[in-house]
């Protein structure tokens, strides 16, 4: 794993400190070239939570990945820089799925002059990284909050277009071991939403573009609009152009993304 190859990968041209400066020009950067993406789980491949794969995957093979990879690869890129970074387990809709959402989103902390939260990995998150204190703040016209639910909870709110509302953590270190199970977990059991249908989320200058099945989804501060994809060949066409992804395998998996889509929506894009 070389820094310079995960640096030129992002287009990060700087000479990077350990700085706030730095960490929020990596970030951003960082979620600018790279899209969060699931279309490996979809295609029933391997992975884990190793920093090796994350880095083979998402600069090697410039493809994009989801929390795991994206966190675990900016993680191990803070570090090498000199970041002071802890690994933390999240837990997406904690309120609703309980223990079982215990590690099912990574999430990291800085601590530079005071801790940071760094999080490329919750799609349609936060653009850059928030001071971790209790209150509101606006990032790129999008409206964000941080909650102390008790001793040991967090819980961060996403923006009111975002998809998942929130999550928690705490700010103990996660361990890889619990981390891994969840990530098995959700690359293959049927109650994943990761098994279900394609997540393609990418940011940009402007908002995000996003893919949620077969359905295109465009979001600028206080607006959202959607449309059908229509075909396998567009799809693939829509993954190369809008998110640098070259992924022509999953034209196979067409029939199955519309199948889900008429179980979950019938015949409406909305």
């Amino acid at each position: 794993m070389d820094l310079d190859a995960y640096l030129a990968r992002i287009g990060y041209a700087g000479a990077p400190r350990a700085d706030l400066e730095t960490l929020t020009a990596i970030h951003r950067a960082h979620l600018l070239a790279i899209p969060y993406e699931n279309l490996d789980v979809q295609l029933q491949r391997p992975g884990d939570v190793s920093v090796q794969h994350a880095f083979d995957k998402l600069v090697t093979q410039r493809r994009g990945g989801w929390c795991y990879e994206m966190n675990g690869l900016l993680g191990w890129a803070l570090a090498e820089i000199g970041f002071k970074v802890t690994r933390m387990a999240g837990a997406v809709g904690r309120t609703e799925r309980g223990e079982i959402s215990h590690g099912n989103h990574l999430v990291l902390r800085v601590d530079l002059d005071r801790p940071y939260i760094a999080d490329v990995g919750f799609g349609d998150g936060v653009l850059e990284p928030v001071a971790l204190a209790v209150g509101p703040m606006t990032v790129a016209e999008y409206d964000f909050r941080l909650e102390k639910l008790d001793a040991d909870w967090w819980r961060f709110h996403n923006h009111a277009l975002g998809g998942a509302p929130y999550f928690d953590f705490t700010e103990a270190a996660a361990s890889d071991t619990t981390l891994n199970t969840t990530c098995q977990w959700l690359r293959t059991s049927p109650d994943s939403i990761f098994t279900q249908f394609p997540i393609v989320q990418r940011h940009t200058p402007d908002g995000l573009v996003i893919i949620l099945g077969r359905t295109l989804r465009r979001v600028r501060p206080g607006e959202r609009t959607q449309a059908l994809i229509e075909s396998a060949d567009a799809f693939v066409d829509i993954l190369a152009r809008e998110f640098g992804l070259d992924v022509p395998e999953m034209a196979a998996l067409w029939p199955a993304i519309c199948a889900k889509h008429e179980e979950l929506f019938g015949e409406k894009a909305n």
